[in-house]
């Protein structure tokens, strides 16, 4: 008997069967079968499915004499099922790597419950993939399992068939099937959710619900739409047939309300003409189902708590009570044409105020330089930190008359200090500290609408030491130059007066690739400061704020970016990885700042730190660091910590293709590199993280790319840039041998310095194109 039995019904999805089939056989939780479903397909479905049949036993194929619907081909997939749960999954959807086995470890945890909820993605056709909005009523915290009266919010979410998994016998012994017709998702759920003695939810995306653009069932104008009313009269013929669910009625007439506005109030559903004859129906269902109140939630004793209802939802169900056809018509093209003028004057008020702001910098670049004004910026206006954070604090302690602002958008003013200004990008004052300031330090650029006046000095800190290509390397890589405007970067880097190195591989590839008249100050990383000057106590509390518990190994994980992917997802089953190495293990992920979300879901021993607003204090607050090829391993790398690249063949020559590197990672790594998840997983099992092989690969590449970070950078560029001090007066740098890393707490518990890890009897020869 199977764990699970995969049940996908297909009918004229040839196209995207393959992907469908394939992301259930690759599953890591083998311990299923597929049964898919051919529903009489006048395409090659059915053939597909045979040639998944022949070659792997699990896959049963099943072929039906006419066509029958979604429903029919579910139910025969039902009368094949052998496995413990069922889980339904349409043919053109996919579920995400590692999914199954996220599904048996919860049924597990939660006592094998009825039904699982879990998390689906939207994914269109661009690429973009977006998480359900609801996905915050699928929280695990509370005990688990429990009924529905527990959380009736859980109604509130998508009602479909695929976003759960149901425990065979229960479903069984319940009789429940597939009705004919659309929206046959209905009369399963509401009654599947209300006769479950116990439910669970897992907070995870297990389905990526593919947004077709053309071709999909409920985006098709048929009057088959019509089918919903008697969907809805088999849910409430359910609650009939259970006098002991009347409780439930009010919130079930809401929702089914909701939904039958939902279906009139869009375009491309009901056929021309048809829209009045739908209403009517709606009115009848109205009247028909009534329930009075606005059902909010339940008490403890699973009666419903009544509320006044929101003006909008009031309004929507007058609508459907007296079939206001025409007024409803007429109030939505009203509505339509109000947003439409709102938009216009939006519109001519944005134009105004350009025009405004422009006006006033010209006037601004007209005005003297403030030699007493300094201006600091970090990528896409994040807030403070990065190499022009530690220069903005270093310039409040060492230049006191040197008067500093912050830009940054609204939602990061936060992370800005007290003594310093902040700036909104594009406001007048953001106009006013370009025109004037005589000092303009960033990692990035300040927009090629920017004046760089006669007399200005730009210190560009850039944002790490260079592992991939960057700058005119790029112009060969269109997947990395998404569209870069080469002559508008020259134009830039011409702005230039200094360039920030931490190492001399840095100053050689910045010289090419962003070829210009500035100044190299091989000074060292100013982020990289506060790696050499914090104390244990500093590392102790950093770990304490992210409730690391004591005596655990925190990993930090931090992939980069992939270029030549529209979306970013990560490589390694966190939970998979933590699960297998024990308790003693915790891992901080965090997502490059592209990304454009959290890494992974904050469960257990997985904690996301996407937006913890300092990643140099995630390194310090961290054991070791887990990454693929991500510039903080330079950077992490002067804490004489351990660090393993995790390198799969396959991604790492897609890397190369896409992107390109400037030497060879995994011939001269700064640590032990798994080129699988079993082997990374195996590397900290076994302890080969913080081996002799292992520090001997870190005291190489430190020695190569960490010679001048020596807690003193920022200091020395203030000194130079900002105070004009002679080069004899600027603090030298302090020999790499002299330096005392802060211990990590793994070290601390096992009485070992990191310096007396044993290191190489002799050179390590790496040969590559700077070496």
């Amino acid at each position: 008997m199977p764990r699970f039995s995969v049940i996908v019904p297909a009918y004229q999805v040839q196209a995207y069967l393959h992907e469908c089939l394939e992301s259930v056989l690759t599953q890591s939780y083998p311990d299923l079968e597929l049964i898919a479903v051919d529903d009489r397909s006048p395409d090659a479905c059915g053939e597909i499915i045979d040639e998944f049949a022949a070659r792997d036993p699990r896959v049963k194929a099943v072929h039906l004499e006419r066509n029958g619907g979604l429903g029919a081909a579910r139910n025969a997939g039902m009368a094949q099922a052998t496995g413990d749960y069922l889980i339904f999954l349409d043919s053109d959807d996919t579920l995400t790597p590692n999914a199954l086995r996220a599904v048996a470890d919860r049924l597990k945890e939660t006592g094998e419950p009825d039904v699982l909820v879990y998390d689906y993605a939207r994914t269109y056709w661009t690429g973009e993939a977006v998480r359900n909005k609801a996905a915050g009523r699928l929280t695990e915290q509370g005990p688990a399992p429990f009924r529905l009266e527990d959380r009736p919010d859980l109604l509130e979410l998508l009602m479909v068939a695929w976003n759960k998994a149901y425990r065979r016998e229960f479903v069984e012994h319940e009789g429940f099937a597939f009705p004919p017709g659309y929206y046959e998702d209905t009369p399963w759920t509401y009654p599947v959710m209300l006769a479950a003695e116990s439910i669970a939810t897992l907070d995870r995306v297990c389905v990526h619900y593919r947004q077709r653009r053309q071709g999909n069932i409920l985006s098709t104008t048929s009057d088959r739409h019509f089918d919903i009313f008697d969907q809805y009269d088999r849910v409430f013929a359910y609650l009939d047939e259970h006098p002991e669910l009347a409780r439930w009625r009010p919130l079930l007439f809401r929702r089914m309300v909701d939904h039958l506005t939902l279906v009139y109030r869009k375009p491309d559903r009901l056929p021309r003409g048809s829209r009045a004859a739908f209403l009517r129906r709606a009115r009848a269902h109205y009247r028909r189902y009534r329930s009075p109140g606005f059902p909010a939630s339940l008490d403890q004793a699973g009666a419903p708590v009544r509320a006044p209802a929101p003006p909008r939802v009031r309004l929507r169900h007058a609508f459907v009570r007296f079939g206001a056809h025409r007024t409803f018509r007429a109030l939505h093209l009203l509505l339509a044409a109000r947003r439409r003028t709102a938009r216009l004057a939006r519109g001519l008020a944005r134009a105004c105020r350009a025009g405004a702001l422009r006006l006033h910098y010209r006037i601004q670049l007209l005005l003297p330089l403030q030699a007493d004004r300094a201006v600091f910026a970090a990528s896409r206006d994040a807030g403070h930190g990065c190499n022009p954070g530690a220069l903005e604090s270093a310039v409040r302690t060492l230049a006191p008359h040197v008067r500093t602002a912050w830009i940054a958008r609204p939602e990061h003013h936060h992370t800005i200090p007290t003594g310093t200004r902040r700036l909104t990008p594009g406001t007048a004052a953001y106009w006013t500290a370009l025109a004037r300031a005589k000092f303009l330090v960033s990692n990035d650029g300040f927009g090629h609408r920017t004046v760089k006046r006669t007399g200005q000095v730009f210190v560009q800190t850039r944002q790490g030491t260079p592992l991939k290509h960057m700058g005119l390397d790029l112009q060969e890589r269109p997947a990395a130059a998404r569209g870069t405007d080469f002559a508008r970067l020259l134009d830039d880097v011409d702005t230039w007066d200094y360039v920030l190195s931490a190492n001399r591989h840095t100053t050689l590839t910045w010289e090419r690739v962003y070829p210009g008249r500035y100044t190299t100050l091989e000074y060292g990383y100013p982020r990289n400061d506060v790696l050499q000057r914090a104390t244990t106590a500093d590392v102790a509390r950093l770990r304490e704020s992210l409730g690391i518990p004591e005596g655990t190994v925190a990993i930090l994980y931090a992939p980069t970016h992939r270029d030549h992917r529209r979306t970013q997802s990560t490589a390694l089953d966190l939970e998979r990885v933590v699960r297998r190495l024990g308790p003693r293990f915790v891992v901080l992920a965090r997502a490059h700042a592209r990304h454009g979300g959290p890494l992974a879901a904050t469960t257990g021993r997985v904690v996301d730190v996407t937006g913890h607003p300092s990643v140099e204090s995630l390194c310090l607050a961290s054991d070791a660091l887990v990454t693929d090829y991500s510039s903080i391993m330079f950077d992490y790398a002067n804490l004489d910590r351990p660090i393993v690249i995790h390198s799969p063949d396959d991604d790492w020559a897609a890397y190369q293709a896409a992107r390109g590197t400037y030497f060879d990672l995994r011939a001269f790594p700064p640590g032990a590199v798994a080129r699988s998840e079993d082997e990374l997983i195996d590397i900290f099992a076994t302890g080969h993280w913080r081996g002799s092989r292992s520090a001997q690969l870190r005291t190489a590449f430190r020695e190569r790319f960490c010679p001048y970070d020596d807690g003193r950078a920022a200091e020395r560029v203030v000194r130079h840039v900002l105070l004009g001090e002679p080069p004899e007066s600027i603090p030298p740098v302090v020999p790499l041998a002299e330096r005392r890393p802060v211990p990590s707490a793994a070290a601390e518990r096992s009485r070992t310095p990191l310096t007396s890890v044993p290191q190489p009897s002799g050179p390590l020869t790496v040969t590559d194109g700077h070496r």
